[in-house]
Formats: C-alpha cells, sequence, structure tokens
C-alpha cells in the first residue's frame, strides 16, 4: 500500500508553484498512479476567474500526459484550519481516474489530515456505465 505521507510531501513540494494572484490560497495535489508513478499538480489562477486550473486537475492532467489513466492514492494540502476537500468539479474528475478502493488524504500545512475513499467524496458521481447506457 502506498505511503500517504509520501504523497503529501510531493503536494506540499508543489504548492510552493501555485499561481495564486488572486485567492492567495495555494493548493497542491499528488497522484500514485497504477504503475507507482507520481503525477503533481498546483492550482494555478486566471484573470477571467475562475478559470483557472485546480492542483487535482493539473495532477490529473500529468498523469494522463505520461500515459497513465489509473491512480490509486491521492493527497491534497492547503494552508487552512482543517484538511481541505477537492471541490465539486475535482471530485467528480477524480472519481474517473480513481482506481478501485482509491483514497485520498487531505491535509493541511500545519500537519492535519484526514483520509477517506475517493469513491465515498461524491455519492451518485456520474460514471463511465451511466455514459454506456446513455
Amino acid at each position: 500500500m502506498p505511503d500517504p505521507n509520501d504523497l503529501v510531501a510531493a503536494a506540499a513540494a508543489v504548492r510552493e508553484n501555485a499561481y495564486v494572484p488572486y485567492s492567495r490560497f495555494k493548493v497542491g495535489a499528488a497522484l500514485k498512479a497504477a504503475d507507482g508513478s507520481v503525477h503533481r499538480g498546483c492550482n494555478v489562477e486566471n484573470v477571467a476567474y475562475p478559470e483557472g486550473t485546480c492542483a487535482e486537475a493539473g495532477a490529473i492532467a500529468a498523469m494522463v500526459a505520461a500515459g497513465q489513466t489509473r491512480f490509486a492514492e491521492a493527497a491534497v494540502i492547503a494552508d487552512s484550519p482543517v484538511p481541505v476537500t477537492p471541490c465539486g468539479g475535482c471530485r467528480q474528475k477524480l472519481i474517473e481516474f480513481a482506481a478501485p478502493g482509491a483514497t485520498i488524504t487531505m491535509a493541511t500545512t500545519d500537519g492535519k489530515t484526514a483520509r477517506m475513499a475517493v469513491a465515498d467524496l461524491l455519492p451518485g458521481a456520474f460514471d463511465q456505465a451511466q455514459m454506456d447506457n446513455a
């Protein structure tokens, strides 16, 4: 089983690269792909708010660009009083690329963490089976 602390550290490191001139809220994310490779992303804002990129979406894009389409473990970190959860759109994105049984660790920069199954992030999530039956 992947060590979530390694992913939290990877997410914390990439968080420092976030481009957040508007919100000043840096977020980092890291995904451990099915092949063991780690892919990172940070949030990137745009003056045409909210047309930026969330950290989780950036990590997914990096993973797919590297040829992987499934992750087993995710981590997201931000400077907040409680562990930050992904936004609704990123919950759907994470579920689409999560391997069965994938988990996510949500962390704060001062060491608080929460961990849960990715599948529990968005009950009733839209999935490929629904598209196939549409």
